[in-house]
């Protein structure tokens, strides 16, 4: 992986990576675990760049392609000025080679809205995939969506997702370090059920004798999120990380999600060795 500053107010990215390890993974194998859609491709290259980052009005542009499998490109737009953060989010995503994942053609797009004053911020995002397939990506957290969140991605065939957030800062209380964050995401119009057949989202079921899509048609679900998060200030402990998070996802069967709710508690501790 190649990373330069050269340039000034741009970011130049580049990488070849031959091997992945997920998240509930100890090793690294050749084989990569996607969004329903699993591959031992030979590996992924990418190439990208964050542009104009030290100005309020900012972006990013990157292409990558993972062997045999799909092209994806990706495009960010951005504006921060005066406590209101604009946000615009664009994926573009097709089979290549030999298609190991089946047939993809896909477009992902989220626009979001920050708007903070005082302790207070408030936000609202949009999310759109386009496509009789979902929105494919390697791994459990690397892609750049507005309702891309704690447990749901929101990324299923034809899917429209809506986000409305709130931040506190409690410092405001007289708790500096303290934040707390609730989130509502609601996606609809889910239709899996024209994903070519054979490809990873529409497989054939032996026992059933029949192509078996893996989302149906109608599919909708929710996530609500809420996080209380504590930075101890000062001290023996300082820069001692805690948080609580409360995560509850419904669904119905098209969707083909899980009803859950979990709680989960983060601890993080820097060590500080000095300059090594």
């Amino acid at each position: 992986m190649l990373n330069s500053h050269e340039i000034d107010g741009m970011n130049l990215v580049a990488g070849h990576f031959t091997a992945f390890k997920n998240q509930d993974s100890s090793s690294g194998k050749g084989n990569f675990y996607g969004y329903g859609a699993n591959t031992e491709a030979g590996g992924i290259t990418f190439l990208g760049t964050d542009l104009f980052t030290q100005s309020p009005v900012g972006g990013a542009l990157y292409a990558s392609e993972l062997g045999d499998s799909w092209h994806q490109y990706y495009a960010n737009l951005h504006l921060k000025q005066s406590g209101v953060l604009l946000d615009a989010n664009l994926y573009r995503t097709q089979d290549t080679g030999k298609a190991l994942a089946g047939a993809i053609d896909t477009t992902a797009f989220s626009l979001s809205g920050k708007y903070t004053v005082d302790a207070h911020a408030f936000t609202l995002a949009y999310q759109k995939i386009n496509g009789d397939t979902p929105f494919v990506f390697v791994g459990g957290d690397s892609i750049y969506l507005a309702n891309s969140i704690k447990y749901a991605d929101f990324n299923g065939a034809h899917e429209r997702s809506w986000q409305a957030r709130y931040d506190l800062d409690l410092s405001i209380f007289g708790i500096p370090g303290l934040t707390f964050m609730t989130r509502y995401v609601m996606g609809s119009q889910i239709d899996g059920t024209h994903a070519p057949k054979g490809g990873a989202y529409n497989p054939f079921d032996e026992s059933a004798g029949e192509y078996v899509p893996e989302q149906g048609d109608g599919g909708r679900h929710w996530e609500r999120d809420i996080d209380l998060h504590y930075i101890v200030q000062s001290g023996a402990a300082k820069g001692l990380s805690l948080q609580l998070s409360h995560v509850s996802h419904r669904a119905n069967t098209a969707q083909a999600g899980d009803d859950i709710d979990r709680v989960y508690v983060v601890v993080q501790y820097p060590l500080n060795f000095g300059h090594l």
